[in-house]
Parts: C-alpha cells; sequence; structure tokens
C-alpha cells in the first residue's frame, strides 16, 4: 500500500499514514523543529495509536522528556540512524488503561 499524508489538528509538521500487513503506521519528522515541536507532535500522534499501529518518530535526538510522561500506556524503541538523527518507534502496551495526559506537550530540556 502507499504512503499518504494526513491531517492531524494542531500538528506542525506532516503526518503519513501506511498499512503494511495489518499494521497501520504513523510517521512524522521533528527532527528540524525546535522545541516544543517535537514534544507537540508525539502527544498528537500518540492518540493515533490502538492495538494494530505504531507511530514512528524522527527527531534530533532522543525525546527524554516525553518518555516518563507516556510510560505507563506505551512502549518505544530508540534508534539511532546513520545521519545523527534518532527514530522512535511507538506502540500502545496490551491492555494498557488510557492514563496518558496529552496536555502535557511542552518540555523542560
Amino acid at each position: 500500500m502507499s504512503t499518504i499524508q494526513i491531517e492531524i489538528q494542531g500538528s506542525t509538521v506532516p503526518f503519513f499514514k501506511e498499512v503494511i500487513d495489518t499494521i497501520t503506521y504513523y510517521t512524522f519528522d521533528t527532527s528540524a523543529t525546535p522545541p516544543p515541536e517535537p514534544m507537540i507532535n508525539a502527544m498528537l500522534g500518540l492518540q493515533l495509536l490502538d492495538a494494530n499501529s505504531k507511530l514512528i518518530m524522527i527527531n534530533h535526538k532522543a525525546p527524554g522528556g516525553l518518555f516518563p510522561k507516556i510510560e505507563t500506556e506505551f512502549d518505544y524503541e530508540v534508534t539511532d540512524l546513520d545521519d545523527g538523527r534518532v527514530q522512535v518507534i511507538f506502540s500502545k502496551k496490551q491492555n494498557a488503561a488510557s492514563t496518558t495526559d496529552f496536555s502535557q506537550n511542552s518540555c523542560k530540556g
């Protein structure tokens, strides 16, 4: 299936959607944006996730301020890319309660 751009209200970067097999992948790149845009866009993207989807964030560094805010509901895997950026793949934890406060989208560092 092909990748399509989708509209995410409040986002500051384009989001893309692709379905591979039975998994929907949402992707966005905030590597060229200043804080707090990476956090804002990540929080918006995380709201799209269910058991059959993943969110892929490309950023200039791992969003360390984001992880404590979401770790009870979401898993994440950080990979260093060859160009110095990082890729973070988020997925919703199985049977996780919806406890994330998505309004907490600012970072302090």
